[in-house]
């Protein structure tokens, strides 16, 4: 993805969140020199790999495969192994009309996704094999806003606004948005989107970035280049 086209998105989704009523953090809106000046005192940040992440998982189509996501908050791995400390990590995402963000489970991360407005929130769903593989002919149980529902390998759930998921590891998934944008919210476990997101097809989590202009403000996979 150019560089130009990043910071596009980041307008836009910016301007949309601010349009639902919510607001990002003031670290959103550091400029590459504040970060790099305040590196030492956002560690947490840094290595919570908080902030602004726009995927086309490497396929360069952004507008049909791809997503906005920004991480609000992330707790430690370590807390979570040894099952005490902060565990949780919530987070703000976009998927565009028609936008593909493609099939995949996670290994640990268990997940609640929130349509917090705009139009349809469609949730296709399979379930996993013994191994934790793609099985297109196994379904499986989720929970919707607490009421346990079965659904069939392919099953469409479709969210509207205040509606919400709950997935599990090895809940296979894939969602787009019909009837308009949507903004989502995400509340999970500790997210780690560098080991533990599993994709059907073999493409990747993060975007190549082609430096055309400079950045608007940093990604969370551009923290470990601009700011060393």
């Amino acid at each position: 993805m150019k560089r130009s086209e990043i910071n596009e998105i980041m307008a836009a989704a910016d301007e949309m969140i601010r349009a639902h009523g919510f607001a990002l953090p003031p670290f959103a809106y550091w400029s590459v020199d504040e970060f790099r000046r305040r590196k030492d005192v956002a560690r947490r940040i840094i290595e919570g790999r908080c902030g602004w992440d726009i995927t086309d998982y490497g396929a360069g189509r952004f507008r049909e495969m791809g997503l906005f996501l920004f991480t609000l908050r992330n707790g430690r791995l370590e807390d979570l192994r040894r099952g005490g400390g902060m565990c949780y990590a919530e987070k703000l995402l976009i998927s565009r009309e028609g936008q593909l963000s493609p099939m995949h489970r996670h290994i640990v991360k268990a997940e609640d996704i929130i349509n917090r407005g705009g139009g349809t929130l469609v949730v296709e769903l399979f379930g996993s094999d013994e191994a934790g593989n793609f099985d297109g002919d196994r379904g499986g149980t989720v929970w919707c806003d607490g009421i346990r529902r079965d659904f069939a390998p392919g099953e469409k759930l479709r969210l509207a606004p205040g509606e919400s998921v709950t997935l599990m590891p090895g809940d296979w998934h894939a969602f787009w948005a019909e009837g308009g944008d949507v903004l989502i919210g995400e509340v999970s476990t500790v997210n780690d989107d560098e080991t533990d997101n599993v994709f059907r097809e073999p493409i990747g989590r993060f975007a190549s970035v082609e430096e055309d202009v400079p950045p608007r403000h940093l990604l969370v996979s551009d923290y470990a280049t601009w700011l060393a």
